[in-house]
């Protein structure tokens, strides 16, 4: 992987973000990254790196989920927070995810764990850091992805109504200052890895919720099921 992969956003996201990639912090995160895709793998692959503004077009987005770094491990991050493609092991928080699901909603256990069909009906699973080296979690924290995401939230908070965001964990509820709350549903619990997630993430009902929000504003609420997908090695 070398640099930030512009075309991969859909041109909905180009109107607010176009400007992001002329910024100084912009060019000198796709400097760094040139660097480190020179002696180490980065994770995911160049062209997801923004997978999630390709898939849910800026009008479509209805609900936020806010995930810290992406997974470190091989042929697990591929664009989407949380997610992983089919034919690879669920990661121990995604299984705590699917947990609350089934608990919330009753959705049976998938057969995978690619959350590319909540992201193709409005949901954007963003991550605040967008890659990171193979093996080393938040290895590409403070390079200017967090700036990159905090507009992401800022320019959603502004132009859109009525969003739902999922805030999981501290790092993502830091990030809920730059949302307008007598705008949009905030909703907030600790995180869902094994560490955190019995400290009210399990139980915290987040997905009824969000349903119930977006039915009350005459929207149809997501199908948060997960249909049985093809073994893929992009997404």
């Amino acid at each position: 992987m070398s640099a930030p992969h512009r075309p991969r956003l859909h041109a909905s996201w180009l109107r607010y973000l176009e400007e992001e990639f002329g910024q100084p912090y912009m060019q000198q995160l796709s400097t760094f990254l040139r660097a480190r895709g020179r002696v180490t793998r980065i994770y995911p692959p160049g062209a997801q790196i923004f997978e999630a503004f390709a898939l849910t077009h800026f009008e479509a987005v209805r609900v936020v989920v806010l995930g810290q770094d992406r997974y470190h491990g091989s042929g697990q991050a591929h664009g989407l927070c949380f997610s992983v493609l089919p034919g690879v092991d669920i990661p121990p928080s995604l299984r705590n995810i699917l947990r609350e699901l089934q608990r919330d909603v009753g959705v049976p256990p998938p057969t995978h764990g690619c959350l590319r069909h909540w992201a193709e009906q409005g949901v954007l699973l963003l991550n605040s850091v967008l890659s990171v080296e193979a093996g080393r979690a938040g290895s590409h924290r403070k390079q200017g992805w967090e700036r990159f995401s905090d507009r992401v939230m800022q320019v959603l908070n502004q132009e859109r109504e009525g969003l739902v965001f999922m805030l999981w964990g501290s790092d993502a509820q830091a990030r809920g200052r730059l949302i307008d709350r007598n705008r949009h549903l905030v909703l907030e619990s600790s995180h869902p890895s094994p560490l955190s997630a019995h400290r009210g993430f399990l139980g915290c009902g987040h997905f009824s919720r969000t349903n119930d929000w977006l039915r009350q504003r005459g929207s149809t609420p997501i199908d948060w099921s997960l249909p049985a997908l093809q073994d893929s090695s992009s997404g």
